[in-house]
């Protein structure tokens, strides 16, 4: 068997293998196309798709042979060059959907896990502002201290930013972050000498 032309006749080619033995998977699971063909079209196969720059995969399958691609560039490709243009339409729509819900999944965990992140930071600062008021009073507090675990106290699901905006004058989520690490500190400190009211 002769190695076809270049274009039209490898174009032909192509997909021929594909009509003989080829399979693609949904995209919206996984990407897969792959052909099961005899060794001799098999490495034909292969050296015409190499022609086009692609780089398929070969292994041994029984008595004949499979040549496959699993990047979805790579398929989108191989539907080109068949000339399956409505196939690759639905393949490329497929492949932004599933890369926008992919995207959107990642985003949401990221999210989920910031705001599960911030809920359990707030926790342990109310519970540390509650012991001080408990064990000596707000008022132990210095004064930029006491500020901030009053409003984190007023606003418990506010974030850092919001509660840095509310001060006079307002500091950064830095500032309030620092505030709020010192007074979980002198927390830990009277929880530590017993002392009461």
């Amino acid at each position: 068997m002769s190695l076809p032309l270049n274009g039209a006749d490898n174009r032909g080619f192509v997909r021929e293998c594909f009509l003989l033995g080829g399979t693609i998977s949904d995209p919206n699971r996984s990407y897969h196309l792959e052909f099961i063909l005899d060794k001799e079209r098999a490495e034909k196969l292969v050296q015409v798709l190499h022609g086009f720059d692609l780089k398929p995969r070969q292994t041994p399958r029984e008595k004949l042979q499979r040549v496959y691609v699993k990047e979805a560039a790579e398929i989108a490709d191989i539907l080109n060059i068949m000339t399956a243009h409505k196939a690759l339409f639905e393949f490329e729509n497929a492949r932004v959907e599933k890369d926008i819900r992919n995207n959107l999944n990642r985003k949401v965990n990221s999210e989920t896990a910031n705001m599960n992140k911030t809920i359990s930071a707030a926790l342990v600062q109310i519970s540390a502002i509650q012991l001080i008021d408990e064990k000596a009073g707000l008022n132990f507090l210095e004064k930029s201290l006491e500020e901030v675990a009053r409003l984190r106290l007023a606003h418990e699901n506010a974030s850092l930013e919001e509660i840095g905006a509310m001060l006079v004058p307002p500091i950064g989520k830095s500032g309030v972050n620092h505030r709020l690490r010192k007074i979980i500190e002198i927390a830990e400190g009277l929880k530590g000498d017993g002392t009461s009211d």
